[in-house]
């Protein structure tokens, strides 16, 4: 099932929808309300360990959009929430599928990639994956094994099938986040920033960065530069 884009927000405070939102990387860092110092030490000390800046960046401006989106929908301010993550393999924190502490009612999903990151935070299991729209998936013969024959010989009918076949990568990837295959799903290419973004969730909403000021400048924390970001 694919939702039609809706420019209403159907997540805000008190909202029952899925908020999904999809940035460059220098956006989210320039935001007024993106400051790293929201990020944990320990978020930072991982951070530190990527040793590309532009890697680094994405992943700071990823996870700082989460908290965006989830002090948005919960009415909290930014800095209040700490979004963790958990692995069911191997059973350690750290790494692995992220949630709320506080919120366990909440889903949260996050992406990164390339000079784009989105997130996406509702209620129950969410899931969103962003890429390039430039970008073309892995060749056929892999993609033939993660994605269903039917899916991929429509696509492939195309005269040119990679952004038929984008779009089936990040439904996929955003599917598998969610760990549901049943849920809504809302797709979408934005030509201002090259992106190709699908979100799965209870009633999933594209809305603005701009929208995002659950946490204004003047209730930030103190700031503390993330490695990299001095």
């Amino acid at each position: 099932m694919t939702a039609t884009p809706s420019p209403a927000l159907a997540g805000g405070p008190g909202g029952s929808g899925t908020v999904a939102v999809v940035a460059t990387t220098a956006e989210v860092l320039a935001h007024p309300a993106g400051e790293a110092g929201l990020l944990t030490p320990g978020e930072q000390a991982r951070l530190a360990r990527i040793r590309l800046p532009h890697r680094r960046d994405d992943v700071t401006a990823a996870r700082l959009l989460l908290r965006l989106c989830a002090a948005h929908v919960t009415a909290r301010p930014a800095h209040e929430l700490s979004p963790s993550q958990h692995c069911p393999t191997c059973g350690r924190d750290g790494h692995g599928r992220p949630y709320l502490p506080d919120h366990p009612d909440l889903g949260v999903s996050l992406s990164h990639a390339d000079g784009l990151v989105a997130a996406a935070v509702g209620p129950g299991p969410v899931g969103i994956d962003v890429e390039p729209s430039t970008r073309r998936p892995a060749p056929l013969r892999m993609l033939a094994r993660v994605l269903p024959a039917a899916d991929l010989r429509a696509a492939t009918a195309h005269p040119d099938p990679g952004p038929a076949l984008l779009r089936l990568w990040v439904r996929r990837e955003a599917r598998l986040k969610a760990g549901r295959d049943d849920l809504p799903l809302l797709e979408w290419t934005d030509p201002h920033r090259t992106a190709t973004t699908a979100t799965t969730g209870p009633s999933p909403t594209r809305t603005a960065l701009a929208t995002l000021t659950a946490l204004p400048a003047r209730d930030c924390p103190p700031h503390t530069p993330s490695p990299g970001h001095a």
